[in-house]
Formats: C-alpha cells, sequence, structure tokens
C-alpha cells in the first residue's frame, strides 16, 4: 500500500495535470468561435462554385477539347491520396480517424492492383500512415509554423498537386478531412477533386446560358481555382474540427482527473485515519500496561 507521501504526491501531480487540461479547453473554446466561423462562411462559396463548374459542364461535351481536370485522364491506375490532419495532438480521435478513412482507402486501392501515392499535410497524419505507407508517402506539407489557416497555405498545396498532374504523375487525386458538424462531431470525409466530380443536381437548371468565352476556356480557369477552394475548405474544416475535438477531450480529461482526485483525497484519508487509529491504539495499550 502506498505511503501517505506517495498519496500526497500523487493527488498534487493529477491536480496540476487538471489546470493544465483545464486551461487547454478555454484556449480550444476560445479558437473554436474562430474557425467555425471561417468554416461556415467558406461553404456557400465551394458550394456555389461546384454549381457554376456544373452549369457549364453540363453544356459542354466531354471530347478531347475538355481539360483533363474535368475530364481526366482516361484511366485510374495511379491514385494520389491527400490526407489533411493536424500538427499536433491531444484532440481525441481526430487525426486517427482521418487516418484510418485514407488508410482503408488505399488499402483497397493496393488490392486492386493500384498505384498509391500519398501527400500528408500535417505531421499527426505522416507519423500514423508512414508505419504501413512509408514507401507511398511522397511529400509531407509542414503547417507548424502557421497561426492561421490561410487561402495562400491552399494555394500552395493545390499548386503542388496540379504540377505533379501535369507531369502525369498520377490519374485520380482523392482529398482527405475532417467536416466539422459541432463540438462532439466530426465527420471524416473523402472526396475527390482530381477528376472534378460535378453533381448532376447542380448543374440542373431550367435557364439556358450564354457563355462568352466558350465554356472549355472557362473551365481552364475555373478548375484550378476550384482546386484551390476546395483545399482551403478542407483546412477550415479541418481547423474547426481539431478545435472542437481538442476542447471534447480536454473536458473529458479534467472530468476523469476530478474523479481521481476524489478517490485518491479518500484513499489518503482513510489511510492516515488508521494511522491515527492505529497510534492511539498503540498508546492506549501503553499506557494500560504501567
Amino acid at each position: 500500500m502506498p505511503s501517505l507521501k506517495d498519496l500526497r504526491n500523487r493527488i498534487a501531480s493529477v491536480k496540476a495535470t487538471q489546470k493544465i487540461t483545464k486551461a487547454m479547453q478555454m484556449v480550444a473554446a476560445a479558437k473554436l468561435r474562430r474557425a467555425q466561423t471561417a468554416a461556415e462562411a467558406a461553404r456557400p462559396y465551394a458550394e456555389r462554385m461546384a454549381v457554376v463548374l456544373g452549369n457549364i459542364a453540363s453544356g459542354i461535351t466531354v471530347g478531347p477539347e475538355t481539360p483533363r481536370l474535368l475530364a481526366g485522364t482516361g484511366s485510374d491506375r495511379v491514385h494520389l491520396l491527400i490526407v489533411c490532419t493536424a500538427e499536433r495532438g491531444l484532440c481525441g480521435a481526430f487525426n486517427s480517424s482521418i487516418a484510418r478513412l485514407a488508410r482503408d482507402h488505399a488499402n483497397r486501392l493496393l488490392a486492386e492492383g493500384k498505384t498509391v501515392k500519398i501527400i500528408c499535410v500535417g505531421k499527426k497524419g505522416y507519423d500514423i500512415l508512414r508505419r504501413q505507407f512509408a514507401e507511398q508517402i511522397i511529400e509531407l506539407v509542414d503547417l507548424r509554423s502557421v497561426r492561421q489557416i490561410g487561402f495562400e497555405q491552399a494555394d500552395m498545396i493545390a499548386q503542388k498537386v496540379l504540377a505533379r498532374f501535369e507531369a502525369g504523375e498520377f490519374d485520380v487525386a482523392t482529398l482527405f478531412y475532417s467536416r466539422f458538424r459541432s463540438v462532439i462531431a466530426q465527420i471524416p470525409t473523402a472526396q475527390q477533386i482530381i477528376p472534378a466530380q460535378i453533381e448532376a443536381s447542380a448543374g440542373s437548371s431550367d435557364a439556358v446560358y450564354e457563355y462568352e468565352p466558350e465554356e472549355g476556356e472557362i473551365l481552364t480557369t475555373l478548375l484550378p481555382r476550384n482546386l484551390t477552394v476546395q483545399i482551403f475548405r478542407a483546412l477550415l474544416e479541418n481547423a474547426a474540427s481539431e478545435q472542437g475535438a481538442r476542447m471534447s477531450a480536454m473536458d473529458n480529461a479534467t472530468r476523469n482527473a476530478g474523479e481521481m482526485i476524489k478517490k485518491q483525497t479518500m484513499t489518503y484519508n482513510r489511510s492516515r485515519q488508521a494511522m491515527i487509529t492505529k497510534e492511539l491504539i498503540e498508546i492506549i495499550s501503553g499506557a494500560e500496561a504501567l
């Protein structure tokens, strides 16, 4: 049985940890509001971009002149997975859930005989995936020095992806991130971005549009922009999801620390009372012996 000194040290250690988790919870709560506002503000723009692309794409016929970002390369042999996770941990299952979705997708492609390449955006996803896919990881995008995610970071990642696509390094690109729903709910999401997937409902409209210049020229400009927008949205969704997951995880850790302190304090009081009782019995027994 631990001594009273050991119990006091344990209680003091858990109290110190509880202060840290409580502080981290408050910091995450403060950052969450800003991150959530940014993520929600980016959704209408990304969705409207999909509507515009759908309207334009519905008026053209896929052929040799169709941009490759929309029509693809005509093959799906090489797949590029862009896995977006956080740079730091202590946020529950946020990083592992995204990495698990990407890992399952990669394993399925490999089982079909496809070639898989991975770009990791965020150190935590890299640390998880490199255990199994060290040979498939071709690049790590480190954003630890970035205090607040901006459009320039998304554009930088998009330019890297576009350069590899133009060089013929892959045929299909899929983006992995966590979509923010609430503080306790973040949804791991896989979204194909090359070739761009245009939903039929996005382009459905009774109105007839005439475009100047031609649809193909507009798509040539809009499709790279759409790639950057989708990556930017994924980064913002990830930022909000990360803070929500961290807030929830630190709240649970603070509660668990409080319960542990109660148990340790009860054990300490019982041990102390037992020692006092034992000393009193020894004193009384000694006095009676005299």
